[in-house]
Parts: C-alpha cells; structure tokens; sequence
C-alpha cells in the first residue's frame, strides 16, 4: 500500500504546485540567462556554482511536473552529464567538459520545453501562470540552441564569425546573446553564423521566433473562449 499512497501524494503535489511552479522556473531560467551567465563570464567564479545549482533546480522542477519515466530518464542523463561536468572542470578541464555541458542543457533545453508547452497548451482557463509558462517555453527555445551551437561551434572551430567557441566563464554568455539575436532577429551583425550548418541553425531558431507570438497567442485566446464556455 505504500507506493500507491506515494504516487497519490505525488500525483496531488504535482496538481497542486503545477500552475505556480511554471513562474518559478520562469523566473529561476531569467536568473540563469541574464544574471548569473555575464557574471560567470566576467570572472565571478561563485556564480558557476550558481549556474549549476539552478540546473539541478529545473532538473527537479520538470520531474515534478510531469512525472513521466521518459522524461526522468532524459532528466537523469542531463544531471549525470552536467555532474560529470563540473567534478572534471575541478581536476582536469578540457573540452570534453563543454561537450558535456552542451549536451546536458541539450537534454534539459527540449524535456524543459516539451513538459511546459503541454502544461501551458492543455484545455482550460488561462491563468497568470499559464502565461508565465508560455515565455518559459520561449526562453527554453533559445536555451535549446544555445547548446547546439556551443556544439557546432566546438566541432567546427570557424563555423561563426565573431565568436571564438573555447573553454573559458565567458562561453555561455556569448552564446545565449547569440542565441537571443537571432531569435528576436535583432541581427547586430557582430556575430553571424559561416558553415552551413550553423546558418541552418540560425535560420530555424528564426523561423521559430517569428512563428511562436503569433501561434501561442491564438491558442490561448482560443483555450480562454473554451474555458469561459
């Protein structure tokens, strides 16, 4: 009787805190991305534990939403390859750390916003929280192609002009504001993408940017006429 009484109060934690955890882990990714990243990459080293506290945090925060063994097992991998990470970058940095940091925020970027969007899109009224959530699926976009082009840029070492992808603090900060660029299509144009396959990079991450504003506000408007029927 005791893993259904488990799963019960699981199951009734997960409703309860759902709609509000969609606001903290908005607010805990902002945190990641504009505080903690340019402060990691000006040399304020505190904030690397910061970083990885806060991805532990996500980590726990999309298991709780959605419950799913797939989805845990993704989330597990994440967390595996990020300890790995950071217990190396303590003995012996080298570049296979980026790798596997890439390939964690990877994991966590799409389980992040595959779990949200199925929140924030369900039937139902639309709430404050809901909202929240939808640019938390926004930023988990971004978040996603930073990693793939930390992975591009480190497999292909001229693939961006502009932008030199090594192992240092200032790594991640370089590419979330790439990132950012080129999914708001700002185009500053001191940083653009060389080889092929970063410009098809870019050019997807645009394509998303410009269609995810118009597309998530018909489908709130239509799940808040359902609701209120």
């Amino acid at each position: 009787m005791a893993i259904p009484d488990v799963r019960g109060s699981l199951n009734r934690l997960r409703e309860r805190l759902k709609d509000p955890l969609l606001t903290m882990l908005t607010v805990l990714l902002i945190l990641m991305l504009f505080v903690f990243a340019p402060l990691q990459a000006i040399g304020i080293k505190v904030f690397q534990v910061l970083t990885f506290t806060s991805a532990l945090v996500l980590i726990a925060g999309v298991f709780l939403m959605s419950g799913s063994p797939a989805v845990v097992v993704v989330l597990v991998a994440a967390f595996i390859m990020a300890g790995t990470a950071a217990v190396s970058r303590l003995t012996a940095p080298s570049t296979l750390d980026v790798y596997l940091l890439a390939g964690a925020l990877l994991l966590m970027g799409i389980t992040l916003g595959y779990v949200v969007a199925r929140a924030v899109f369900a039937p139902g009224r639309v709430s404050y929280h809901r909202i929240i959530g939808a640019i938390l699926v926004y930023l988990s976009v971004a978040l996603t192609f930073s990693a793939l082009f930390t992975i591009v840029g480190l497999l292909v070492p001229n693939a961006f002009s502009g932008m030199v992808l090594e192992d240092n603090p200032a790594l991640a900060s370089n590419v979330i504001y790439f990132s950012f660029v080129t999914l708001t299509s700002t185009g500053y144009g001191d940083v653009f993408p060389v080889h092929p396959v970063a410009r098809s990079l870019c050019n997807l991450e645009t394509i998303i940017g410009q269609l995810y504003p118009a597309t998530l506000l018909a489908r709130l408007v239509s799940l808040e006429i359902e609701g209120r029927r």
